[in-house]
């Protein structure tokens, strides 16, 4: 059908219906990162779907939200809303906004968390560990564990090793801090740009 998004444009792939990420995407509607729904908020439900989705980030073309294994706590996932397998696959566009949102999250994630030091990792295909056939950035906190003298810890790089379910009480309240350190540091960057 002319003129109704997405079918105008040949380069948006269709959504998923089996792909976990596109269901996020469907589900979660997009608000302004700068004033977030309130916590409790209808919109915000993590469990509009199974299992729980715990969103931080939703614009017109991004959706960001909380690993349901995380490798640490506070570990991310940023993508595009369009089913895009790969990287290569995502508009010039999209490549635009994840780089931009990748460093907003960062340094929301960072405040949030107290964790100065992360990983961001992006896989592409099977071979490469990508699990979910849709493109998506992982931000994983590094606390330092050495300087706390645990020195017989590890964490688990890169989906080796053990993982836990992410709590959902923790994941509702880590998602509403970090879509406030989001709304913070938009905040900040605002008010300095006007200095």
């Amino acid at each position: 059908m002319p003129g109704n998004p997405p079918f105008d444009d040949p380069t948006v792939l269709p959504q998923d219906g089996s792909c976990p990420f596109c269901s996020i995407a469907q589900a979660y509607p997009p608000f302004p990162p700068s004033q977030p729904p309130a916590p409790d908020a209808a919109s915000l439900d993590p469990f509009k779907l199974s299992p729980a989705s715990f969103v931080v980030l939703s614009t017109p073309t991004l959706v960001a939200f909380l690993d349901i294994m995380p490798l640490s706590r506070g570990h991310l996932l940023l993508c595009p809303r369009s089913h895009r397998p790969k990287l290569s696959d995502v508009t010039p566009a999209e490549a635009g906004e994840l780089g931009a949102h990748l460093r907003l999250l960062s340094k929301a994630l960072s405040r949030a968390t107290g964790v100065h030091d992360w990983n961001v990792v992006q896989n592409n295909g099977a071979a490469a560990a990508q699990v979910v056939n849709h493109v998506h950035y992982h931000l994983i906190p590094r606390p330092e564990i050495r300087a706390g003298g645990r020195f017989r810890e590890s964490f688990t790089m890169f989906g080796r090793g053990t993982r836990e379910d992410l709590d959902d009480d923790e994941g509702r309240a880590l998602a509403a801090e970090l879509r406030a350190c989001v709304a913070a540091v938009l905040d900040e960057e605002a008010r300095r740009g006007k200095l």
